[in-house]
């Protein structure tokens, strides 16, 4: 297997989270040594997998069942919401960060690969009305991000998710 991720790697990565985490008004977990222990679950899964599935939760290796859990998550901001943190507590609400709250172990809401696989295969009953329209609608599966173009972005403008967390809405 793939030799531990070098200082350096680990280091550039969190500093990229950390920016583009701020820059879209989430912040990361203030445990910094905690934190960069995440960033390196992310680097093993990207080489294992190939994307950098969630380090807290296990990963399938086929990139298309789990979707839903590479980095930022599609649970991040319902978790941030409810909980204060995301399952993994990468990422935390202003008040964890500031220390007025801590994060706690939160419940598993993603739900069983045979209830997500009949999810995508639920009609899109909201289509049907809007088949006029020019271009399509792509939704940003992480933050929800709506976008009416031929193609949807390569990273999302919101939270930089990337291409392929984008699904056709409309």
């Amino acid at each position: 297997m793939s030799e531990e991720p070098t200082p350096e790697l680990v280091e550039a990565l969190y500093q990229k989270l950390k920016r583009e985490a701020e820059s879209g008004g989430y912040h990361l977990h203030p445990d910094v040594e905690f934190t960069k222990e995440l960033v390196k679950g992310l680097i093993v899964n990207d080489r294992r997998y190939g994307y950098p599935s969630c380090p807290c939760r296990l990963g399938s290796g086929v990139k298309a069942q789990d979707l839903d859990i590479i980095c930022p998550c599609d649970y991040r901001d319902p978790d941030l919401h409810d909980y204060d943190a995301c399952y993994c507590a990468l990422y935390v609400s202003r008040a964890v960060l500031e220390g007025e709250k801590e994060a706690e172990p939160i419940p598993e809401r993603r739900p069983p690969l045979e209830e997500r696989q009949k999810a995508t295969e639920a009609p899109q009953s909201a289509a049907a009305s809007f088949a006029s329209l020019p271009y399509p609608v792509w939704r940003c599966r992480v933050c929800g991000y709506l976008c009416a173009r031929d193609n949807p972005p390569e990273v999302c403008p919101v939270c930089k998710a990337k291409r392929e967390r984008f699904e056709r809405f409309l």
